[in-house]
């Protein structure tokens, strides 16, 4: 993809938009009324907005390698605050995926001083997983799983996100689907 390919993207979008729903832009400046708040990897192959066909307004979602909650991420905790006390959202989401490269890594003790501190986070979340009893994708769930449980023990959520559900997401590369994890 270059460049070019962007605009000529953007312009597809706009038109795609204006045939479908012709007030759309208007309706976009209005202000956003999304019902989740999406916790995701940075992955590229696993945008919220694109694998849940939703559109711009629908998601508020904050990004970071291996879908972390990590209480020191001020960005992380500055959204959720926002989504939860100006959005009134009704649910969070912390979306996983299939073969993420920040579980692999943490998985495979990769060290690199601009990667050791978040992978710590990443290795922290997935131990006691038994490497011969486990499938292929039972670190991504026990991740998904670790992180449902950390933003519920951070003060903002346990101060005004407590009745908001917390749901876990697995989005499998491999045929698209996603898999709700309890």
């Amino acid at each position: 993809m270059n460049y070019e390919q962007l605009i000529q993207g953007n312009e597809a979008f706009i038109q795609k938009m204006k045939q479908q729903k012709p007030d759309f832009f208007e309706e976009l400046q209005k202000g956003q009324t999304p019902d989740f708040f999406v916790l995701s990897c940075s992955d590229s192959r696993s945008d919220p907005d694109t694998i849940t066909s939703s559109l711009p307004g629908k998601l508020f979602v904050h990004r970071n390698v291996a879908n972390q909650v990590v209480e020191k991420d001020d960005s992380l905790r500055t959204g959720l605050y926002y989504a939860m006390r100006v959005l009134q959202i009704k649910g969070i989401i912390i979306l996983g995926h299939t073969g993420c490269g920040g579980v692999q890594a943490a998985r495979q003790g990769v060290s690199n001083e601009h990667l050791d501190d978040w992978l710590g986070h990443v290795e922290t979340s997935i131990r006691g997983i038994d490497e011969l009893q486990s499938d292929d994708h039972a670190h991504e769930r026990q991740n998904i799983r670790t992180q449902i449980e950390n933003i519920k023990e951070l003060p903002v959520y346990q101060d005004i996100g407590k009745g908001i559900p917390v749901l876990g997401a697995l989005f499998h590369l491999e045929n698209g689907k996603i898999e709700w994890i309890d």
